[in-house]
């Protein structure tokens, strides 16, 4: 069946706006934007762009079908969204979509009120090696999962936001990536979570951003998990985002390190090597494409899909008190 391009919208830059991956989706046509500087558009597409005002002026157009999120201020993208969805437009949204629980829930209702498709942006954690690991658990072969251990690091640089509102700090937008390792990759279910953390380090005197995070949590299956993530990553490393995965098993375990690029499966007493990683991963924006080209939001998967944001959310919480 053929379908018409989706008529897509860009709203902020605020995080991993999609207009410089545009060229790899031929189901979506770029067709407007609001709070978007017009110099990042593709040159060839800026006279046939409209360029809106506002994020209403821009939701009140009858040629865009979906927007895509990236709001300057993490704190109210979340009613951004709500209002993209009561508008029927589908939505897109920058990591972490939401900084708190009753928004959270907002977004899911309205997105199963409105019948219209919502996605949080997060392909990372699907892309290889990541896939791979999670089709090792999704197998068997590690048997029951006892502990997951995960480590998100960025490099701190002078830009990065004081104001947990701007992107939602250390908790709500790095560890998220831990939650999403332990939920969606590891495949259990987080049930309970503790948490410190540290503004060590801060170069801002004063300022609020957290340097560090650890967090422990028991898992549903009665296992456990020890994540951290941090702005402590160094430049030297060539690794934007470094990350380590290790999924233990009864049976065997499965880990990735140095951000992806090495990997070992091991089960019992055979070393299997790394990870046969040549397999096509999900690709996120993609299928949020031809979901609504399909007309099937799904929005009955979207608690487990929002599931780690929920505890990055809680993890959050728990720091301040």
């Amino acid at each position: 069946m053929n379908h018409q391009p989706t008529r897509l919208a860009l709203y902020g830059e605020n995080g991993h706006q999609i207009h410089h991956l545009l060229a790899r989706y031929p189901q979506a046509q770029l067709t407007a934007v609001a709070d978007f500087p017009p110099d990042k558009l593709p040159p060839e597409l800026r006279a046939s762009i409209r360029q809106y005002a506002t994020l209403d002026d821009l939701l009140a157009a009858a040629d865009v079908d979906a927007v895509s999120l990236c709001s300057a201020k993490r704190s109210e993208q979340a009613g951004h969204a709500i209002r993209a969805l009561r508008a029927g437009k589908h939505v897109f949204a920058e990591k972490p979509c939401a900084l708190t629980e009753p928004d959270l829930d907002a977004i899911i209702s309205a997105a199963r009120e409105t019948g219209c498709v919502f996605r949080e942006m997060g392909a990372g954690v699907f892309d290889q090696p990541y896939f791979a690991m999670q089709q090792v658990v999704r197998s068997g072969r590690l048997g029951d999962i006892v502990q997951v251990i995960a480590e998100k690091s960025y490099p701190y640089y002078e830009g990065r936001p004081q104001n947990e509102d701007v992107d939602g700090g250390l908790a709500g937008q790095c560890a998220l990536y831990c939650f999403r390792f332990t939920e969606h990759i590891a495949g259990v279910k987080v049930r309970s979570i503790q948490a410190v953390d540290t503004t060590l380090g801060n170069p801002v005197a004063g300022g609020g951003l957290r340097m560090a995070v650890a967090l422990t949590a028991r898992l549903a299956n009665g296992g456990i998990a020890s994540l951290s993530a941090n702005y402590l990553n160094q430049r030297g490393v060539n690794i934007w985002g470094y990350e380590t995965l290790r999924i233990l098993g009864r049976r065997g375990w499965v880990e990735s390190t140095q951000g992806g690029q090495h990997t070992r499966l091991v089960i019992g007493d055979e070393d299997c090597g790394p990870l046969n990683t040549g397999s096509v991963a999900p690709d996120l924006f993609a299928n949020f494409l031809q979901d609504i080209a399909n007309r099937h939001p799904d929005a009955d998967r979207l608690p487990d899909d929002l599931s780690p944001t929920r505890w990055a959310i809680r993890a959050r919480e728990c720091l301040r008190k």
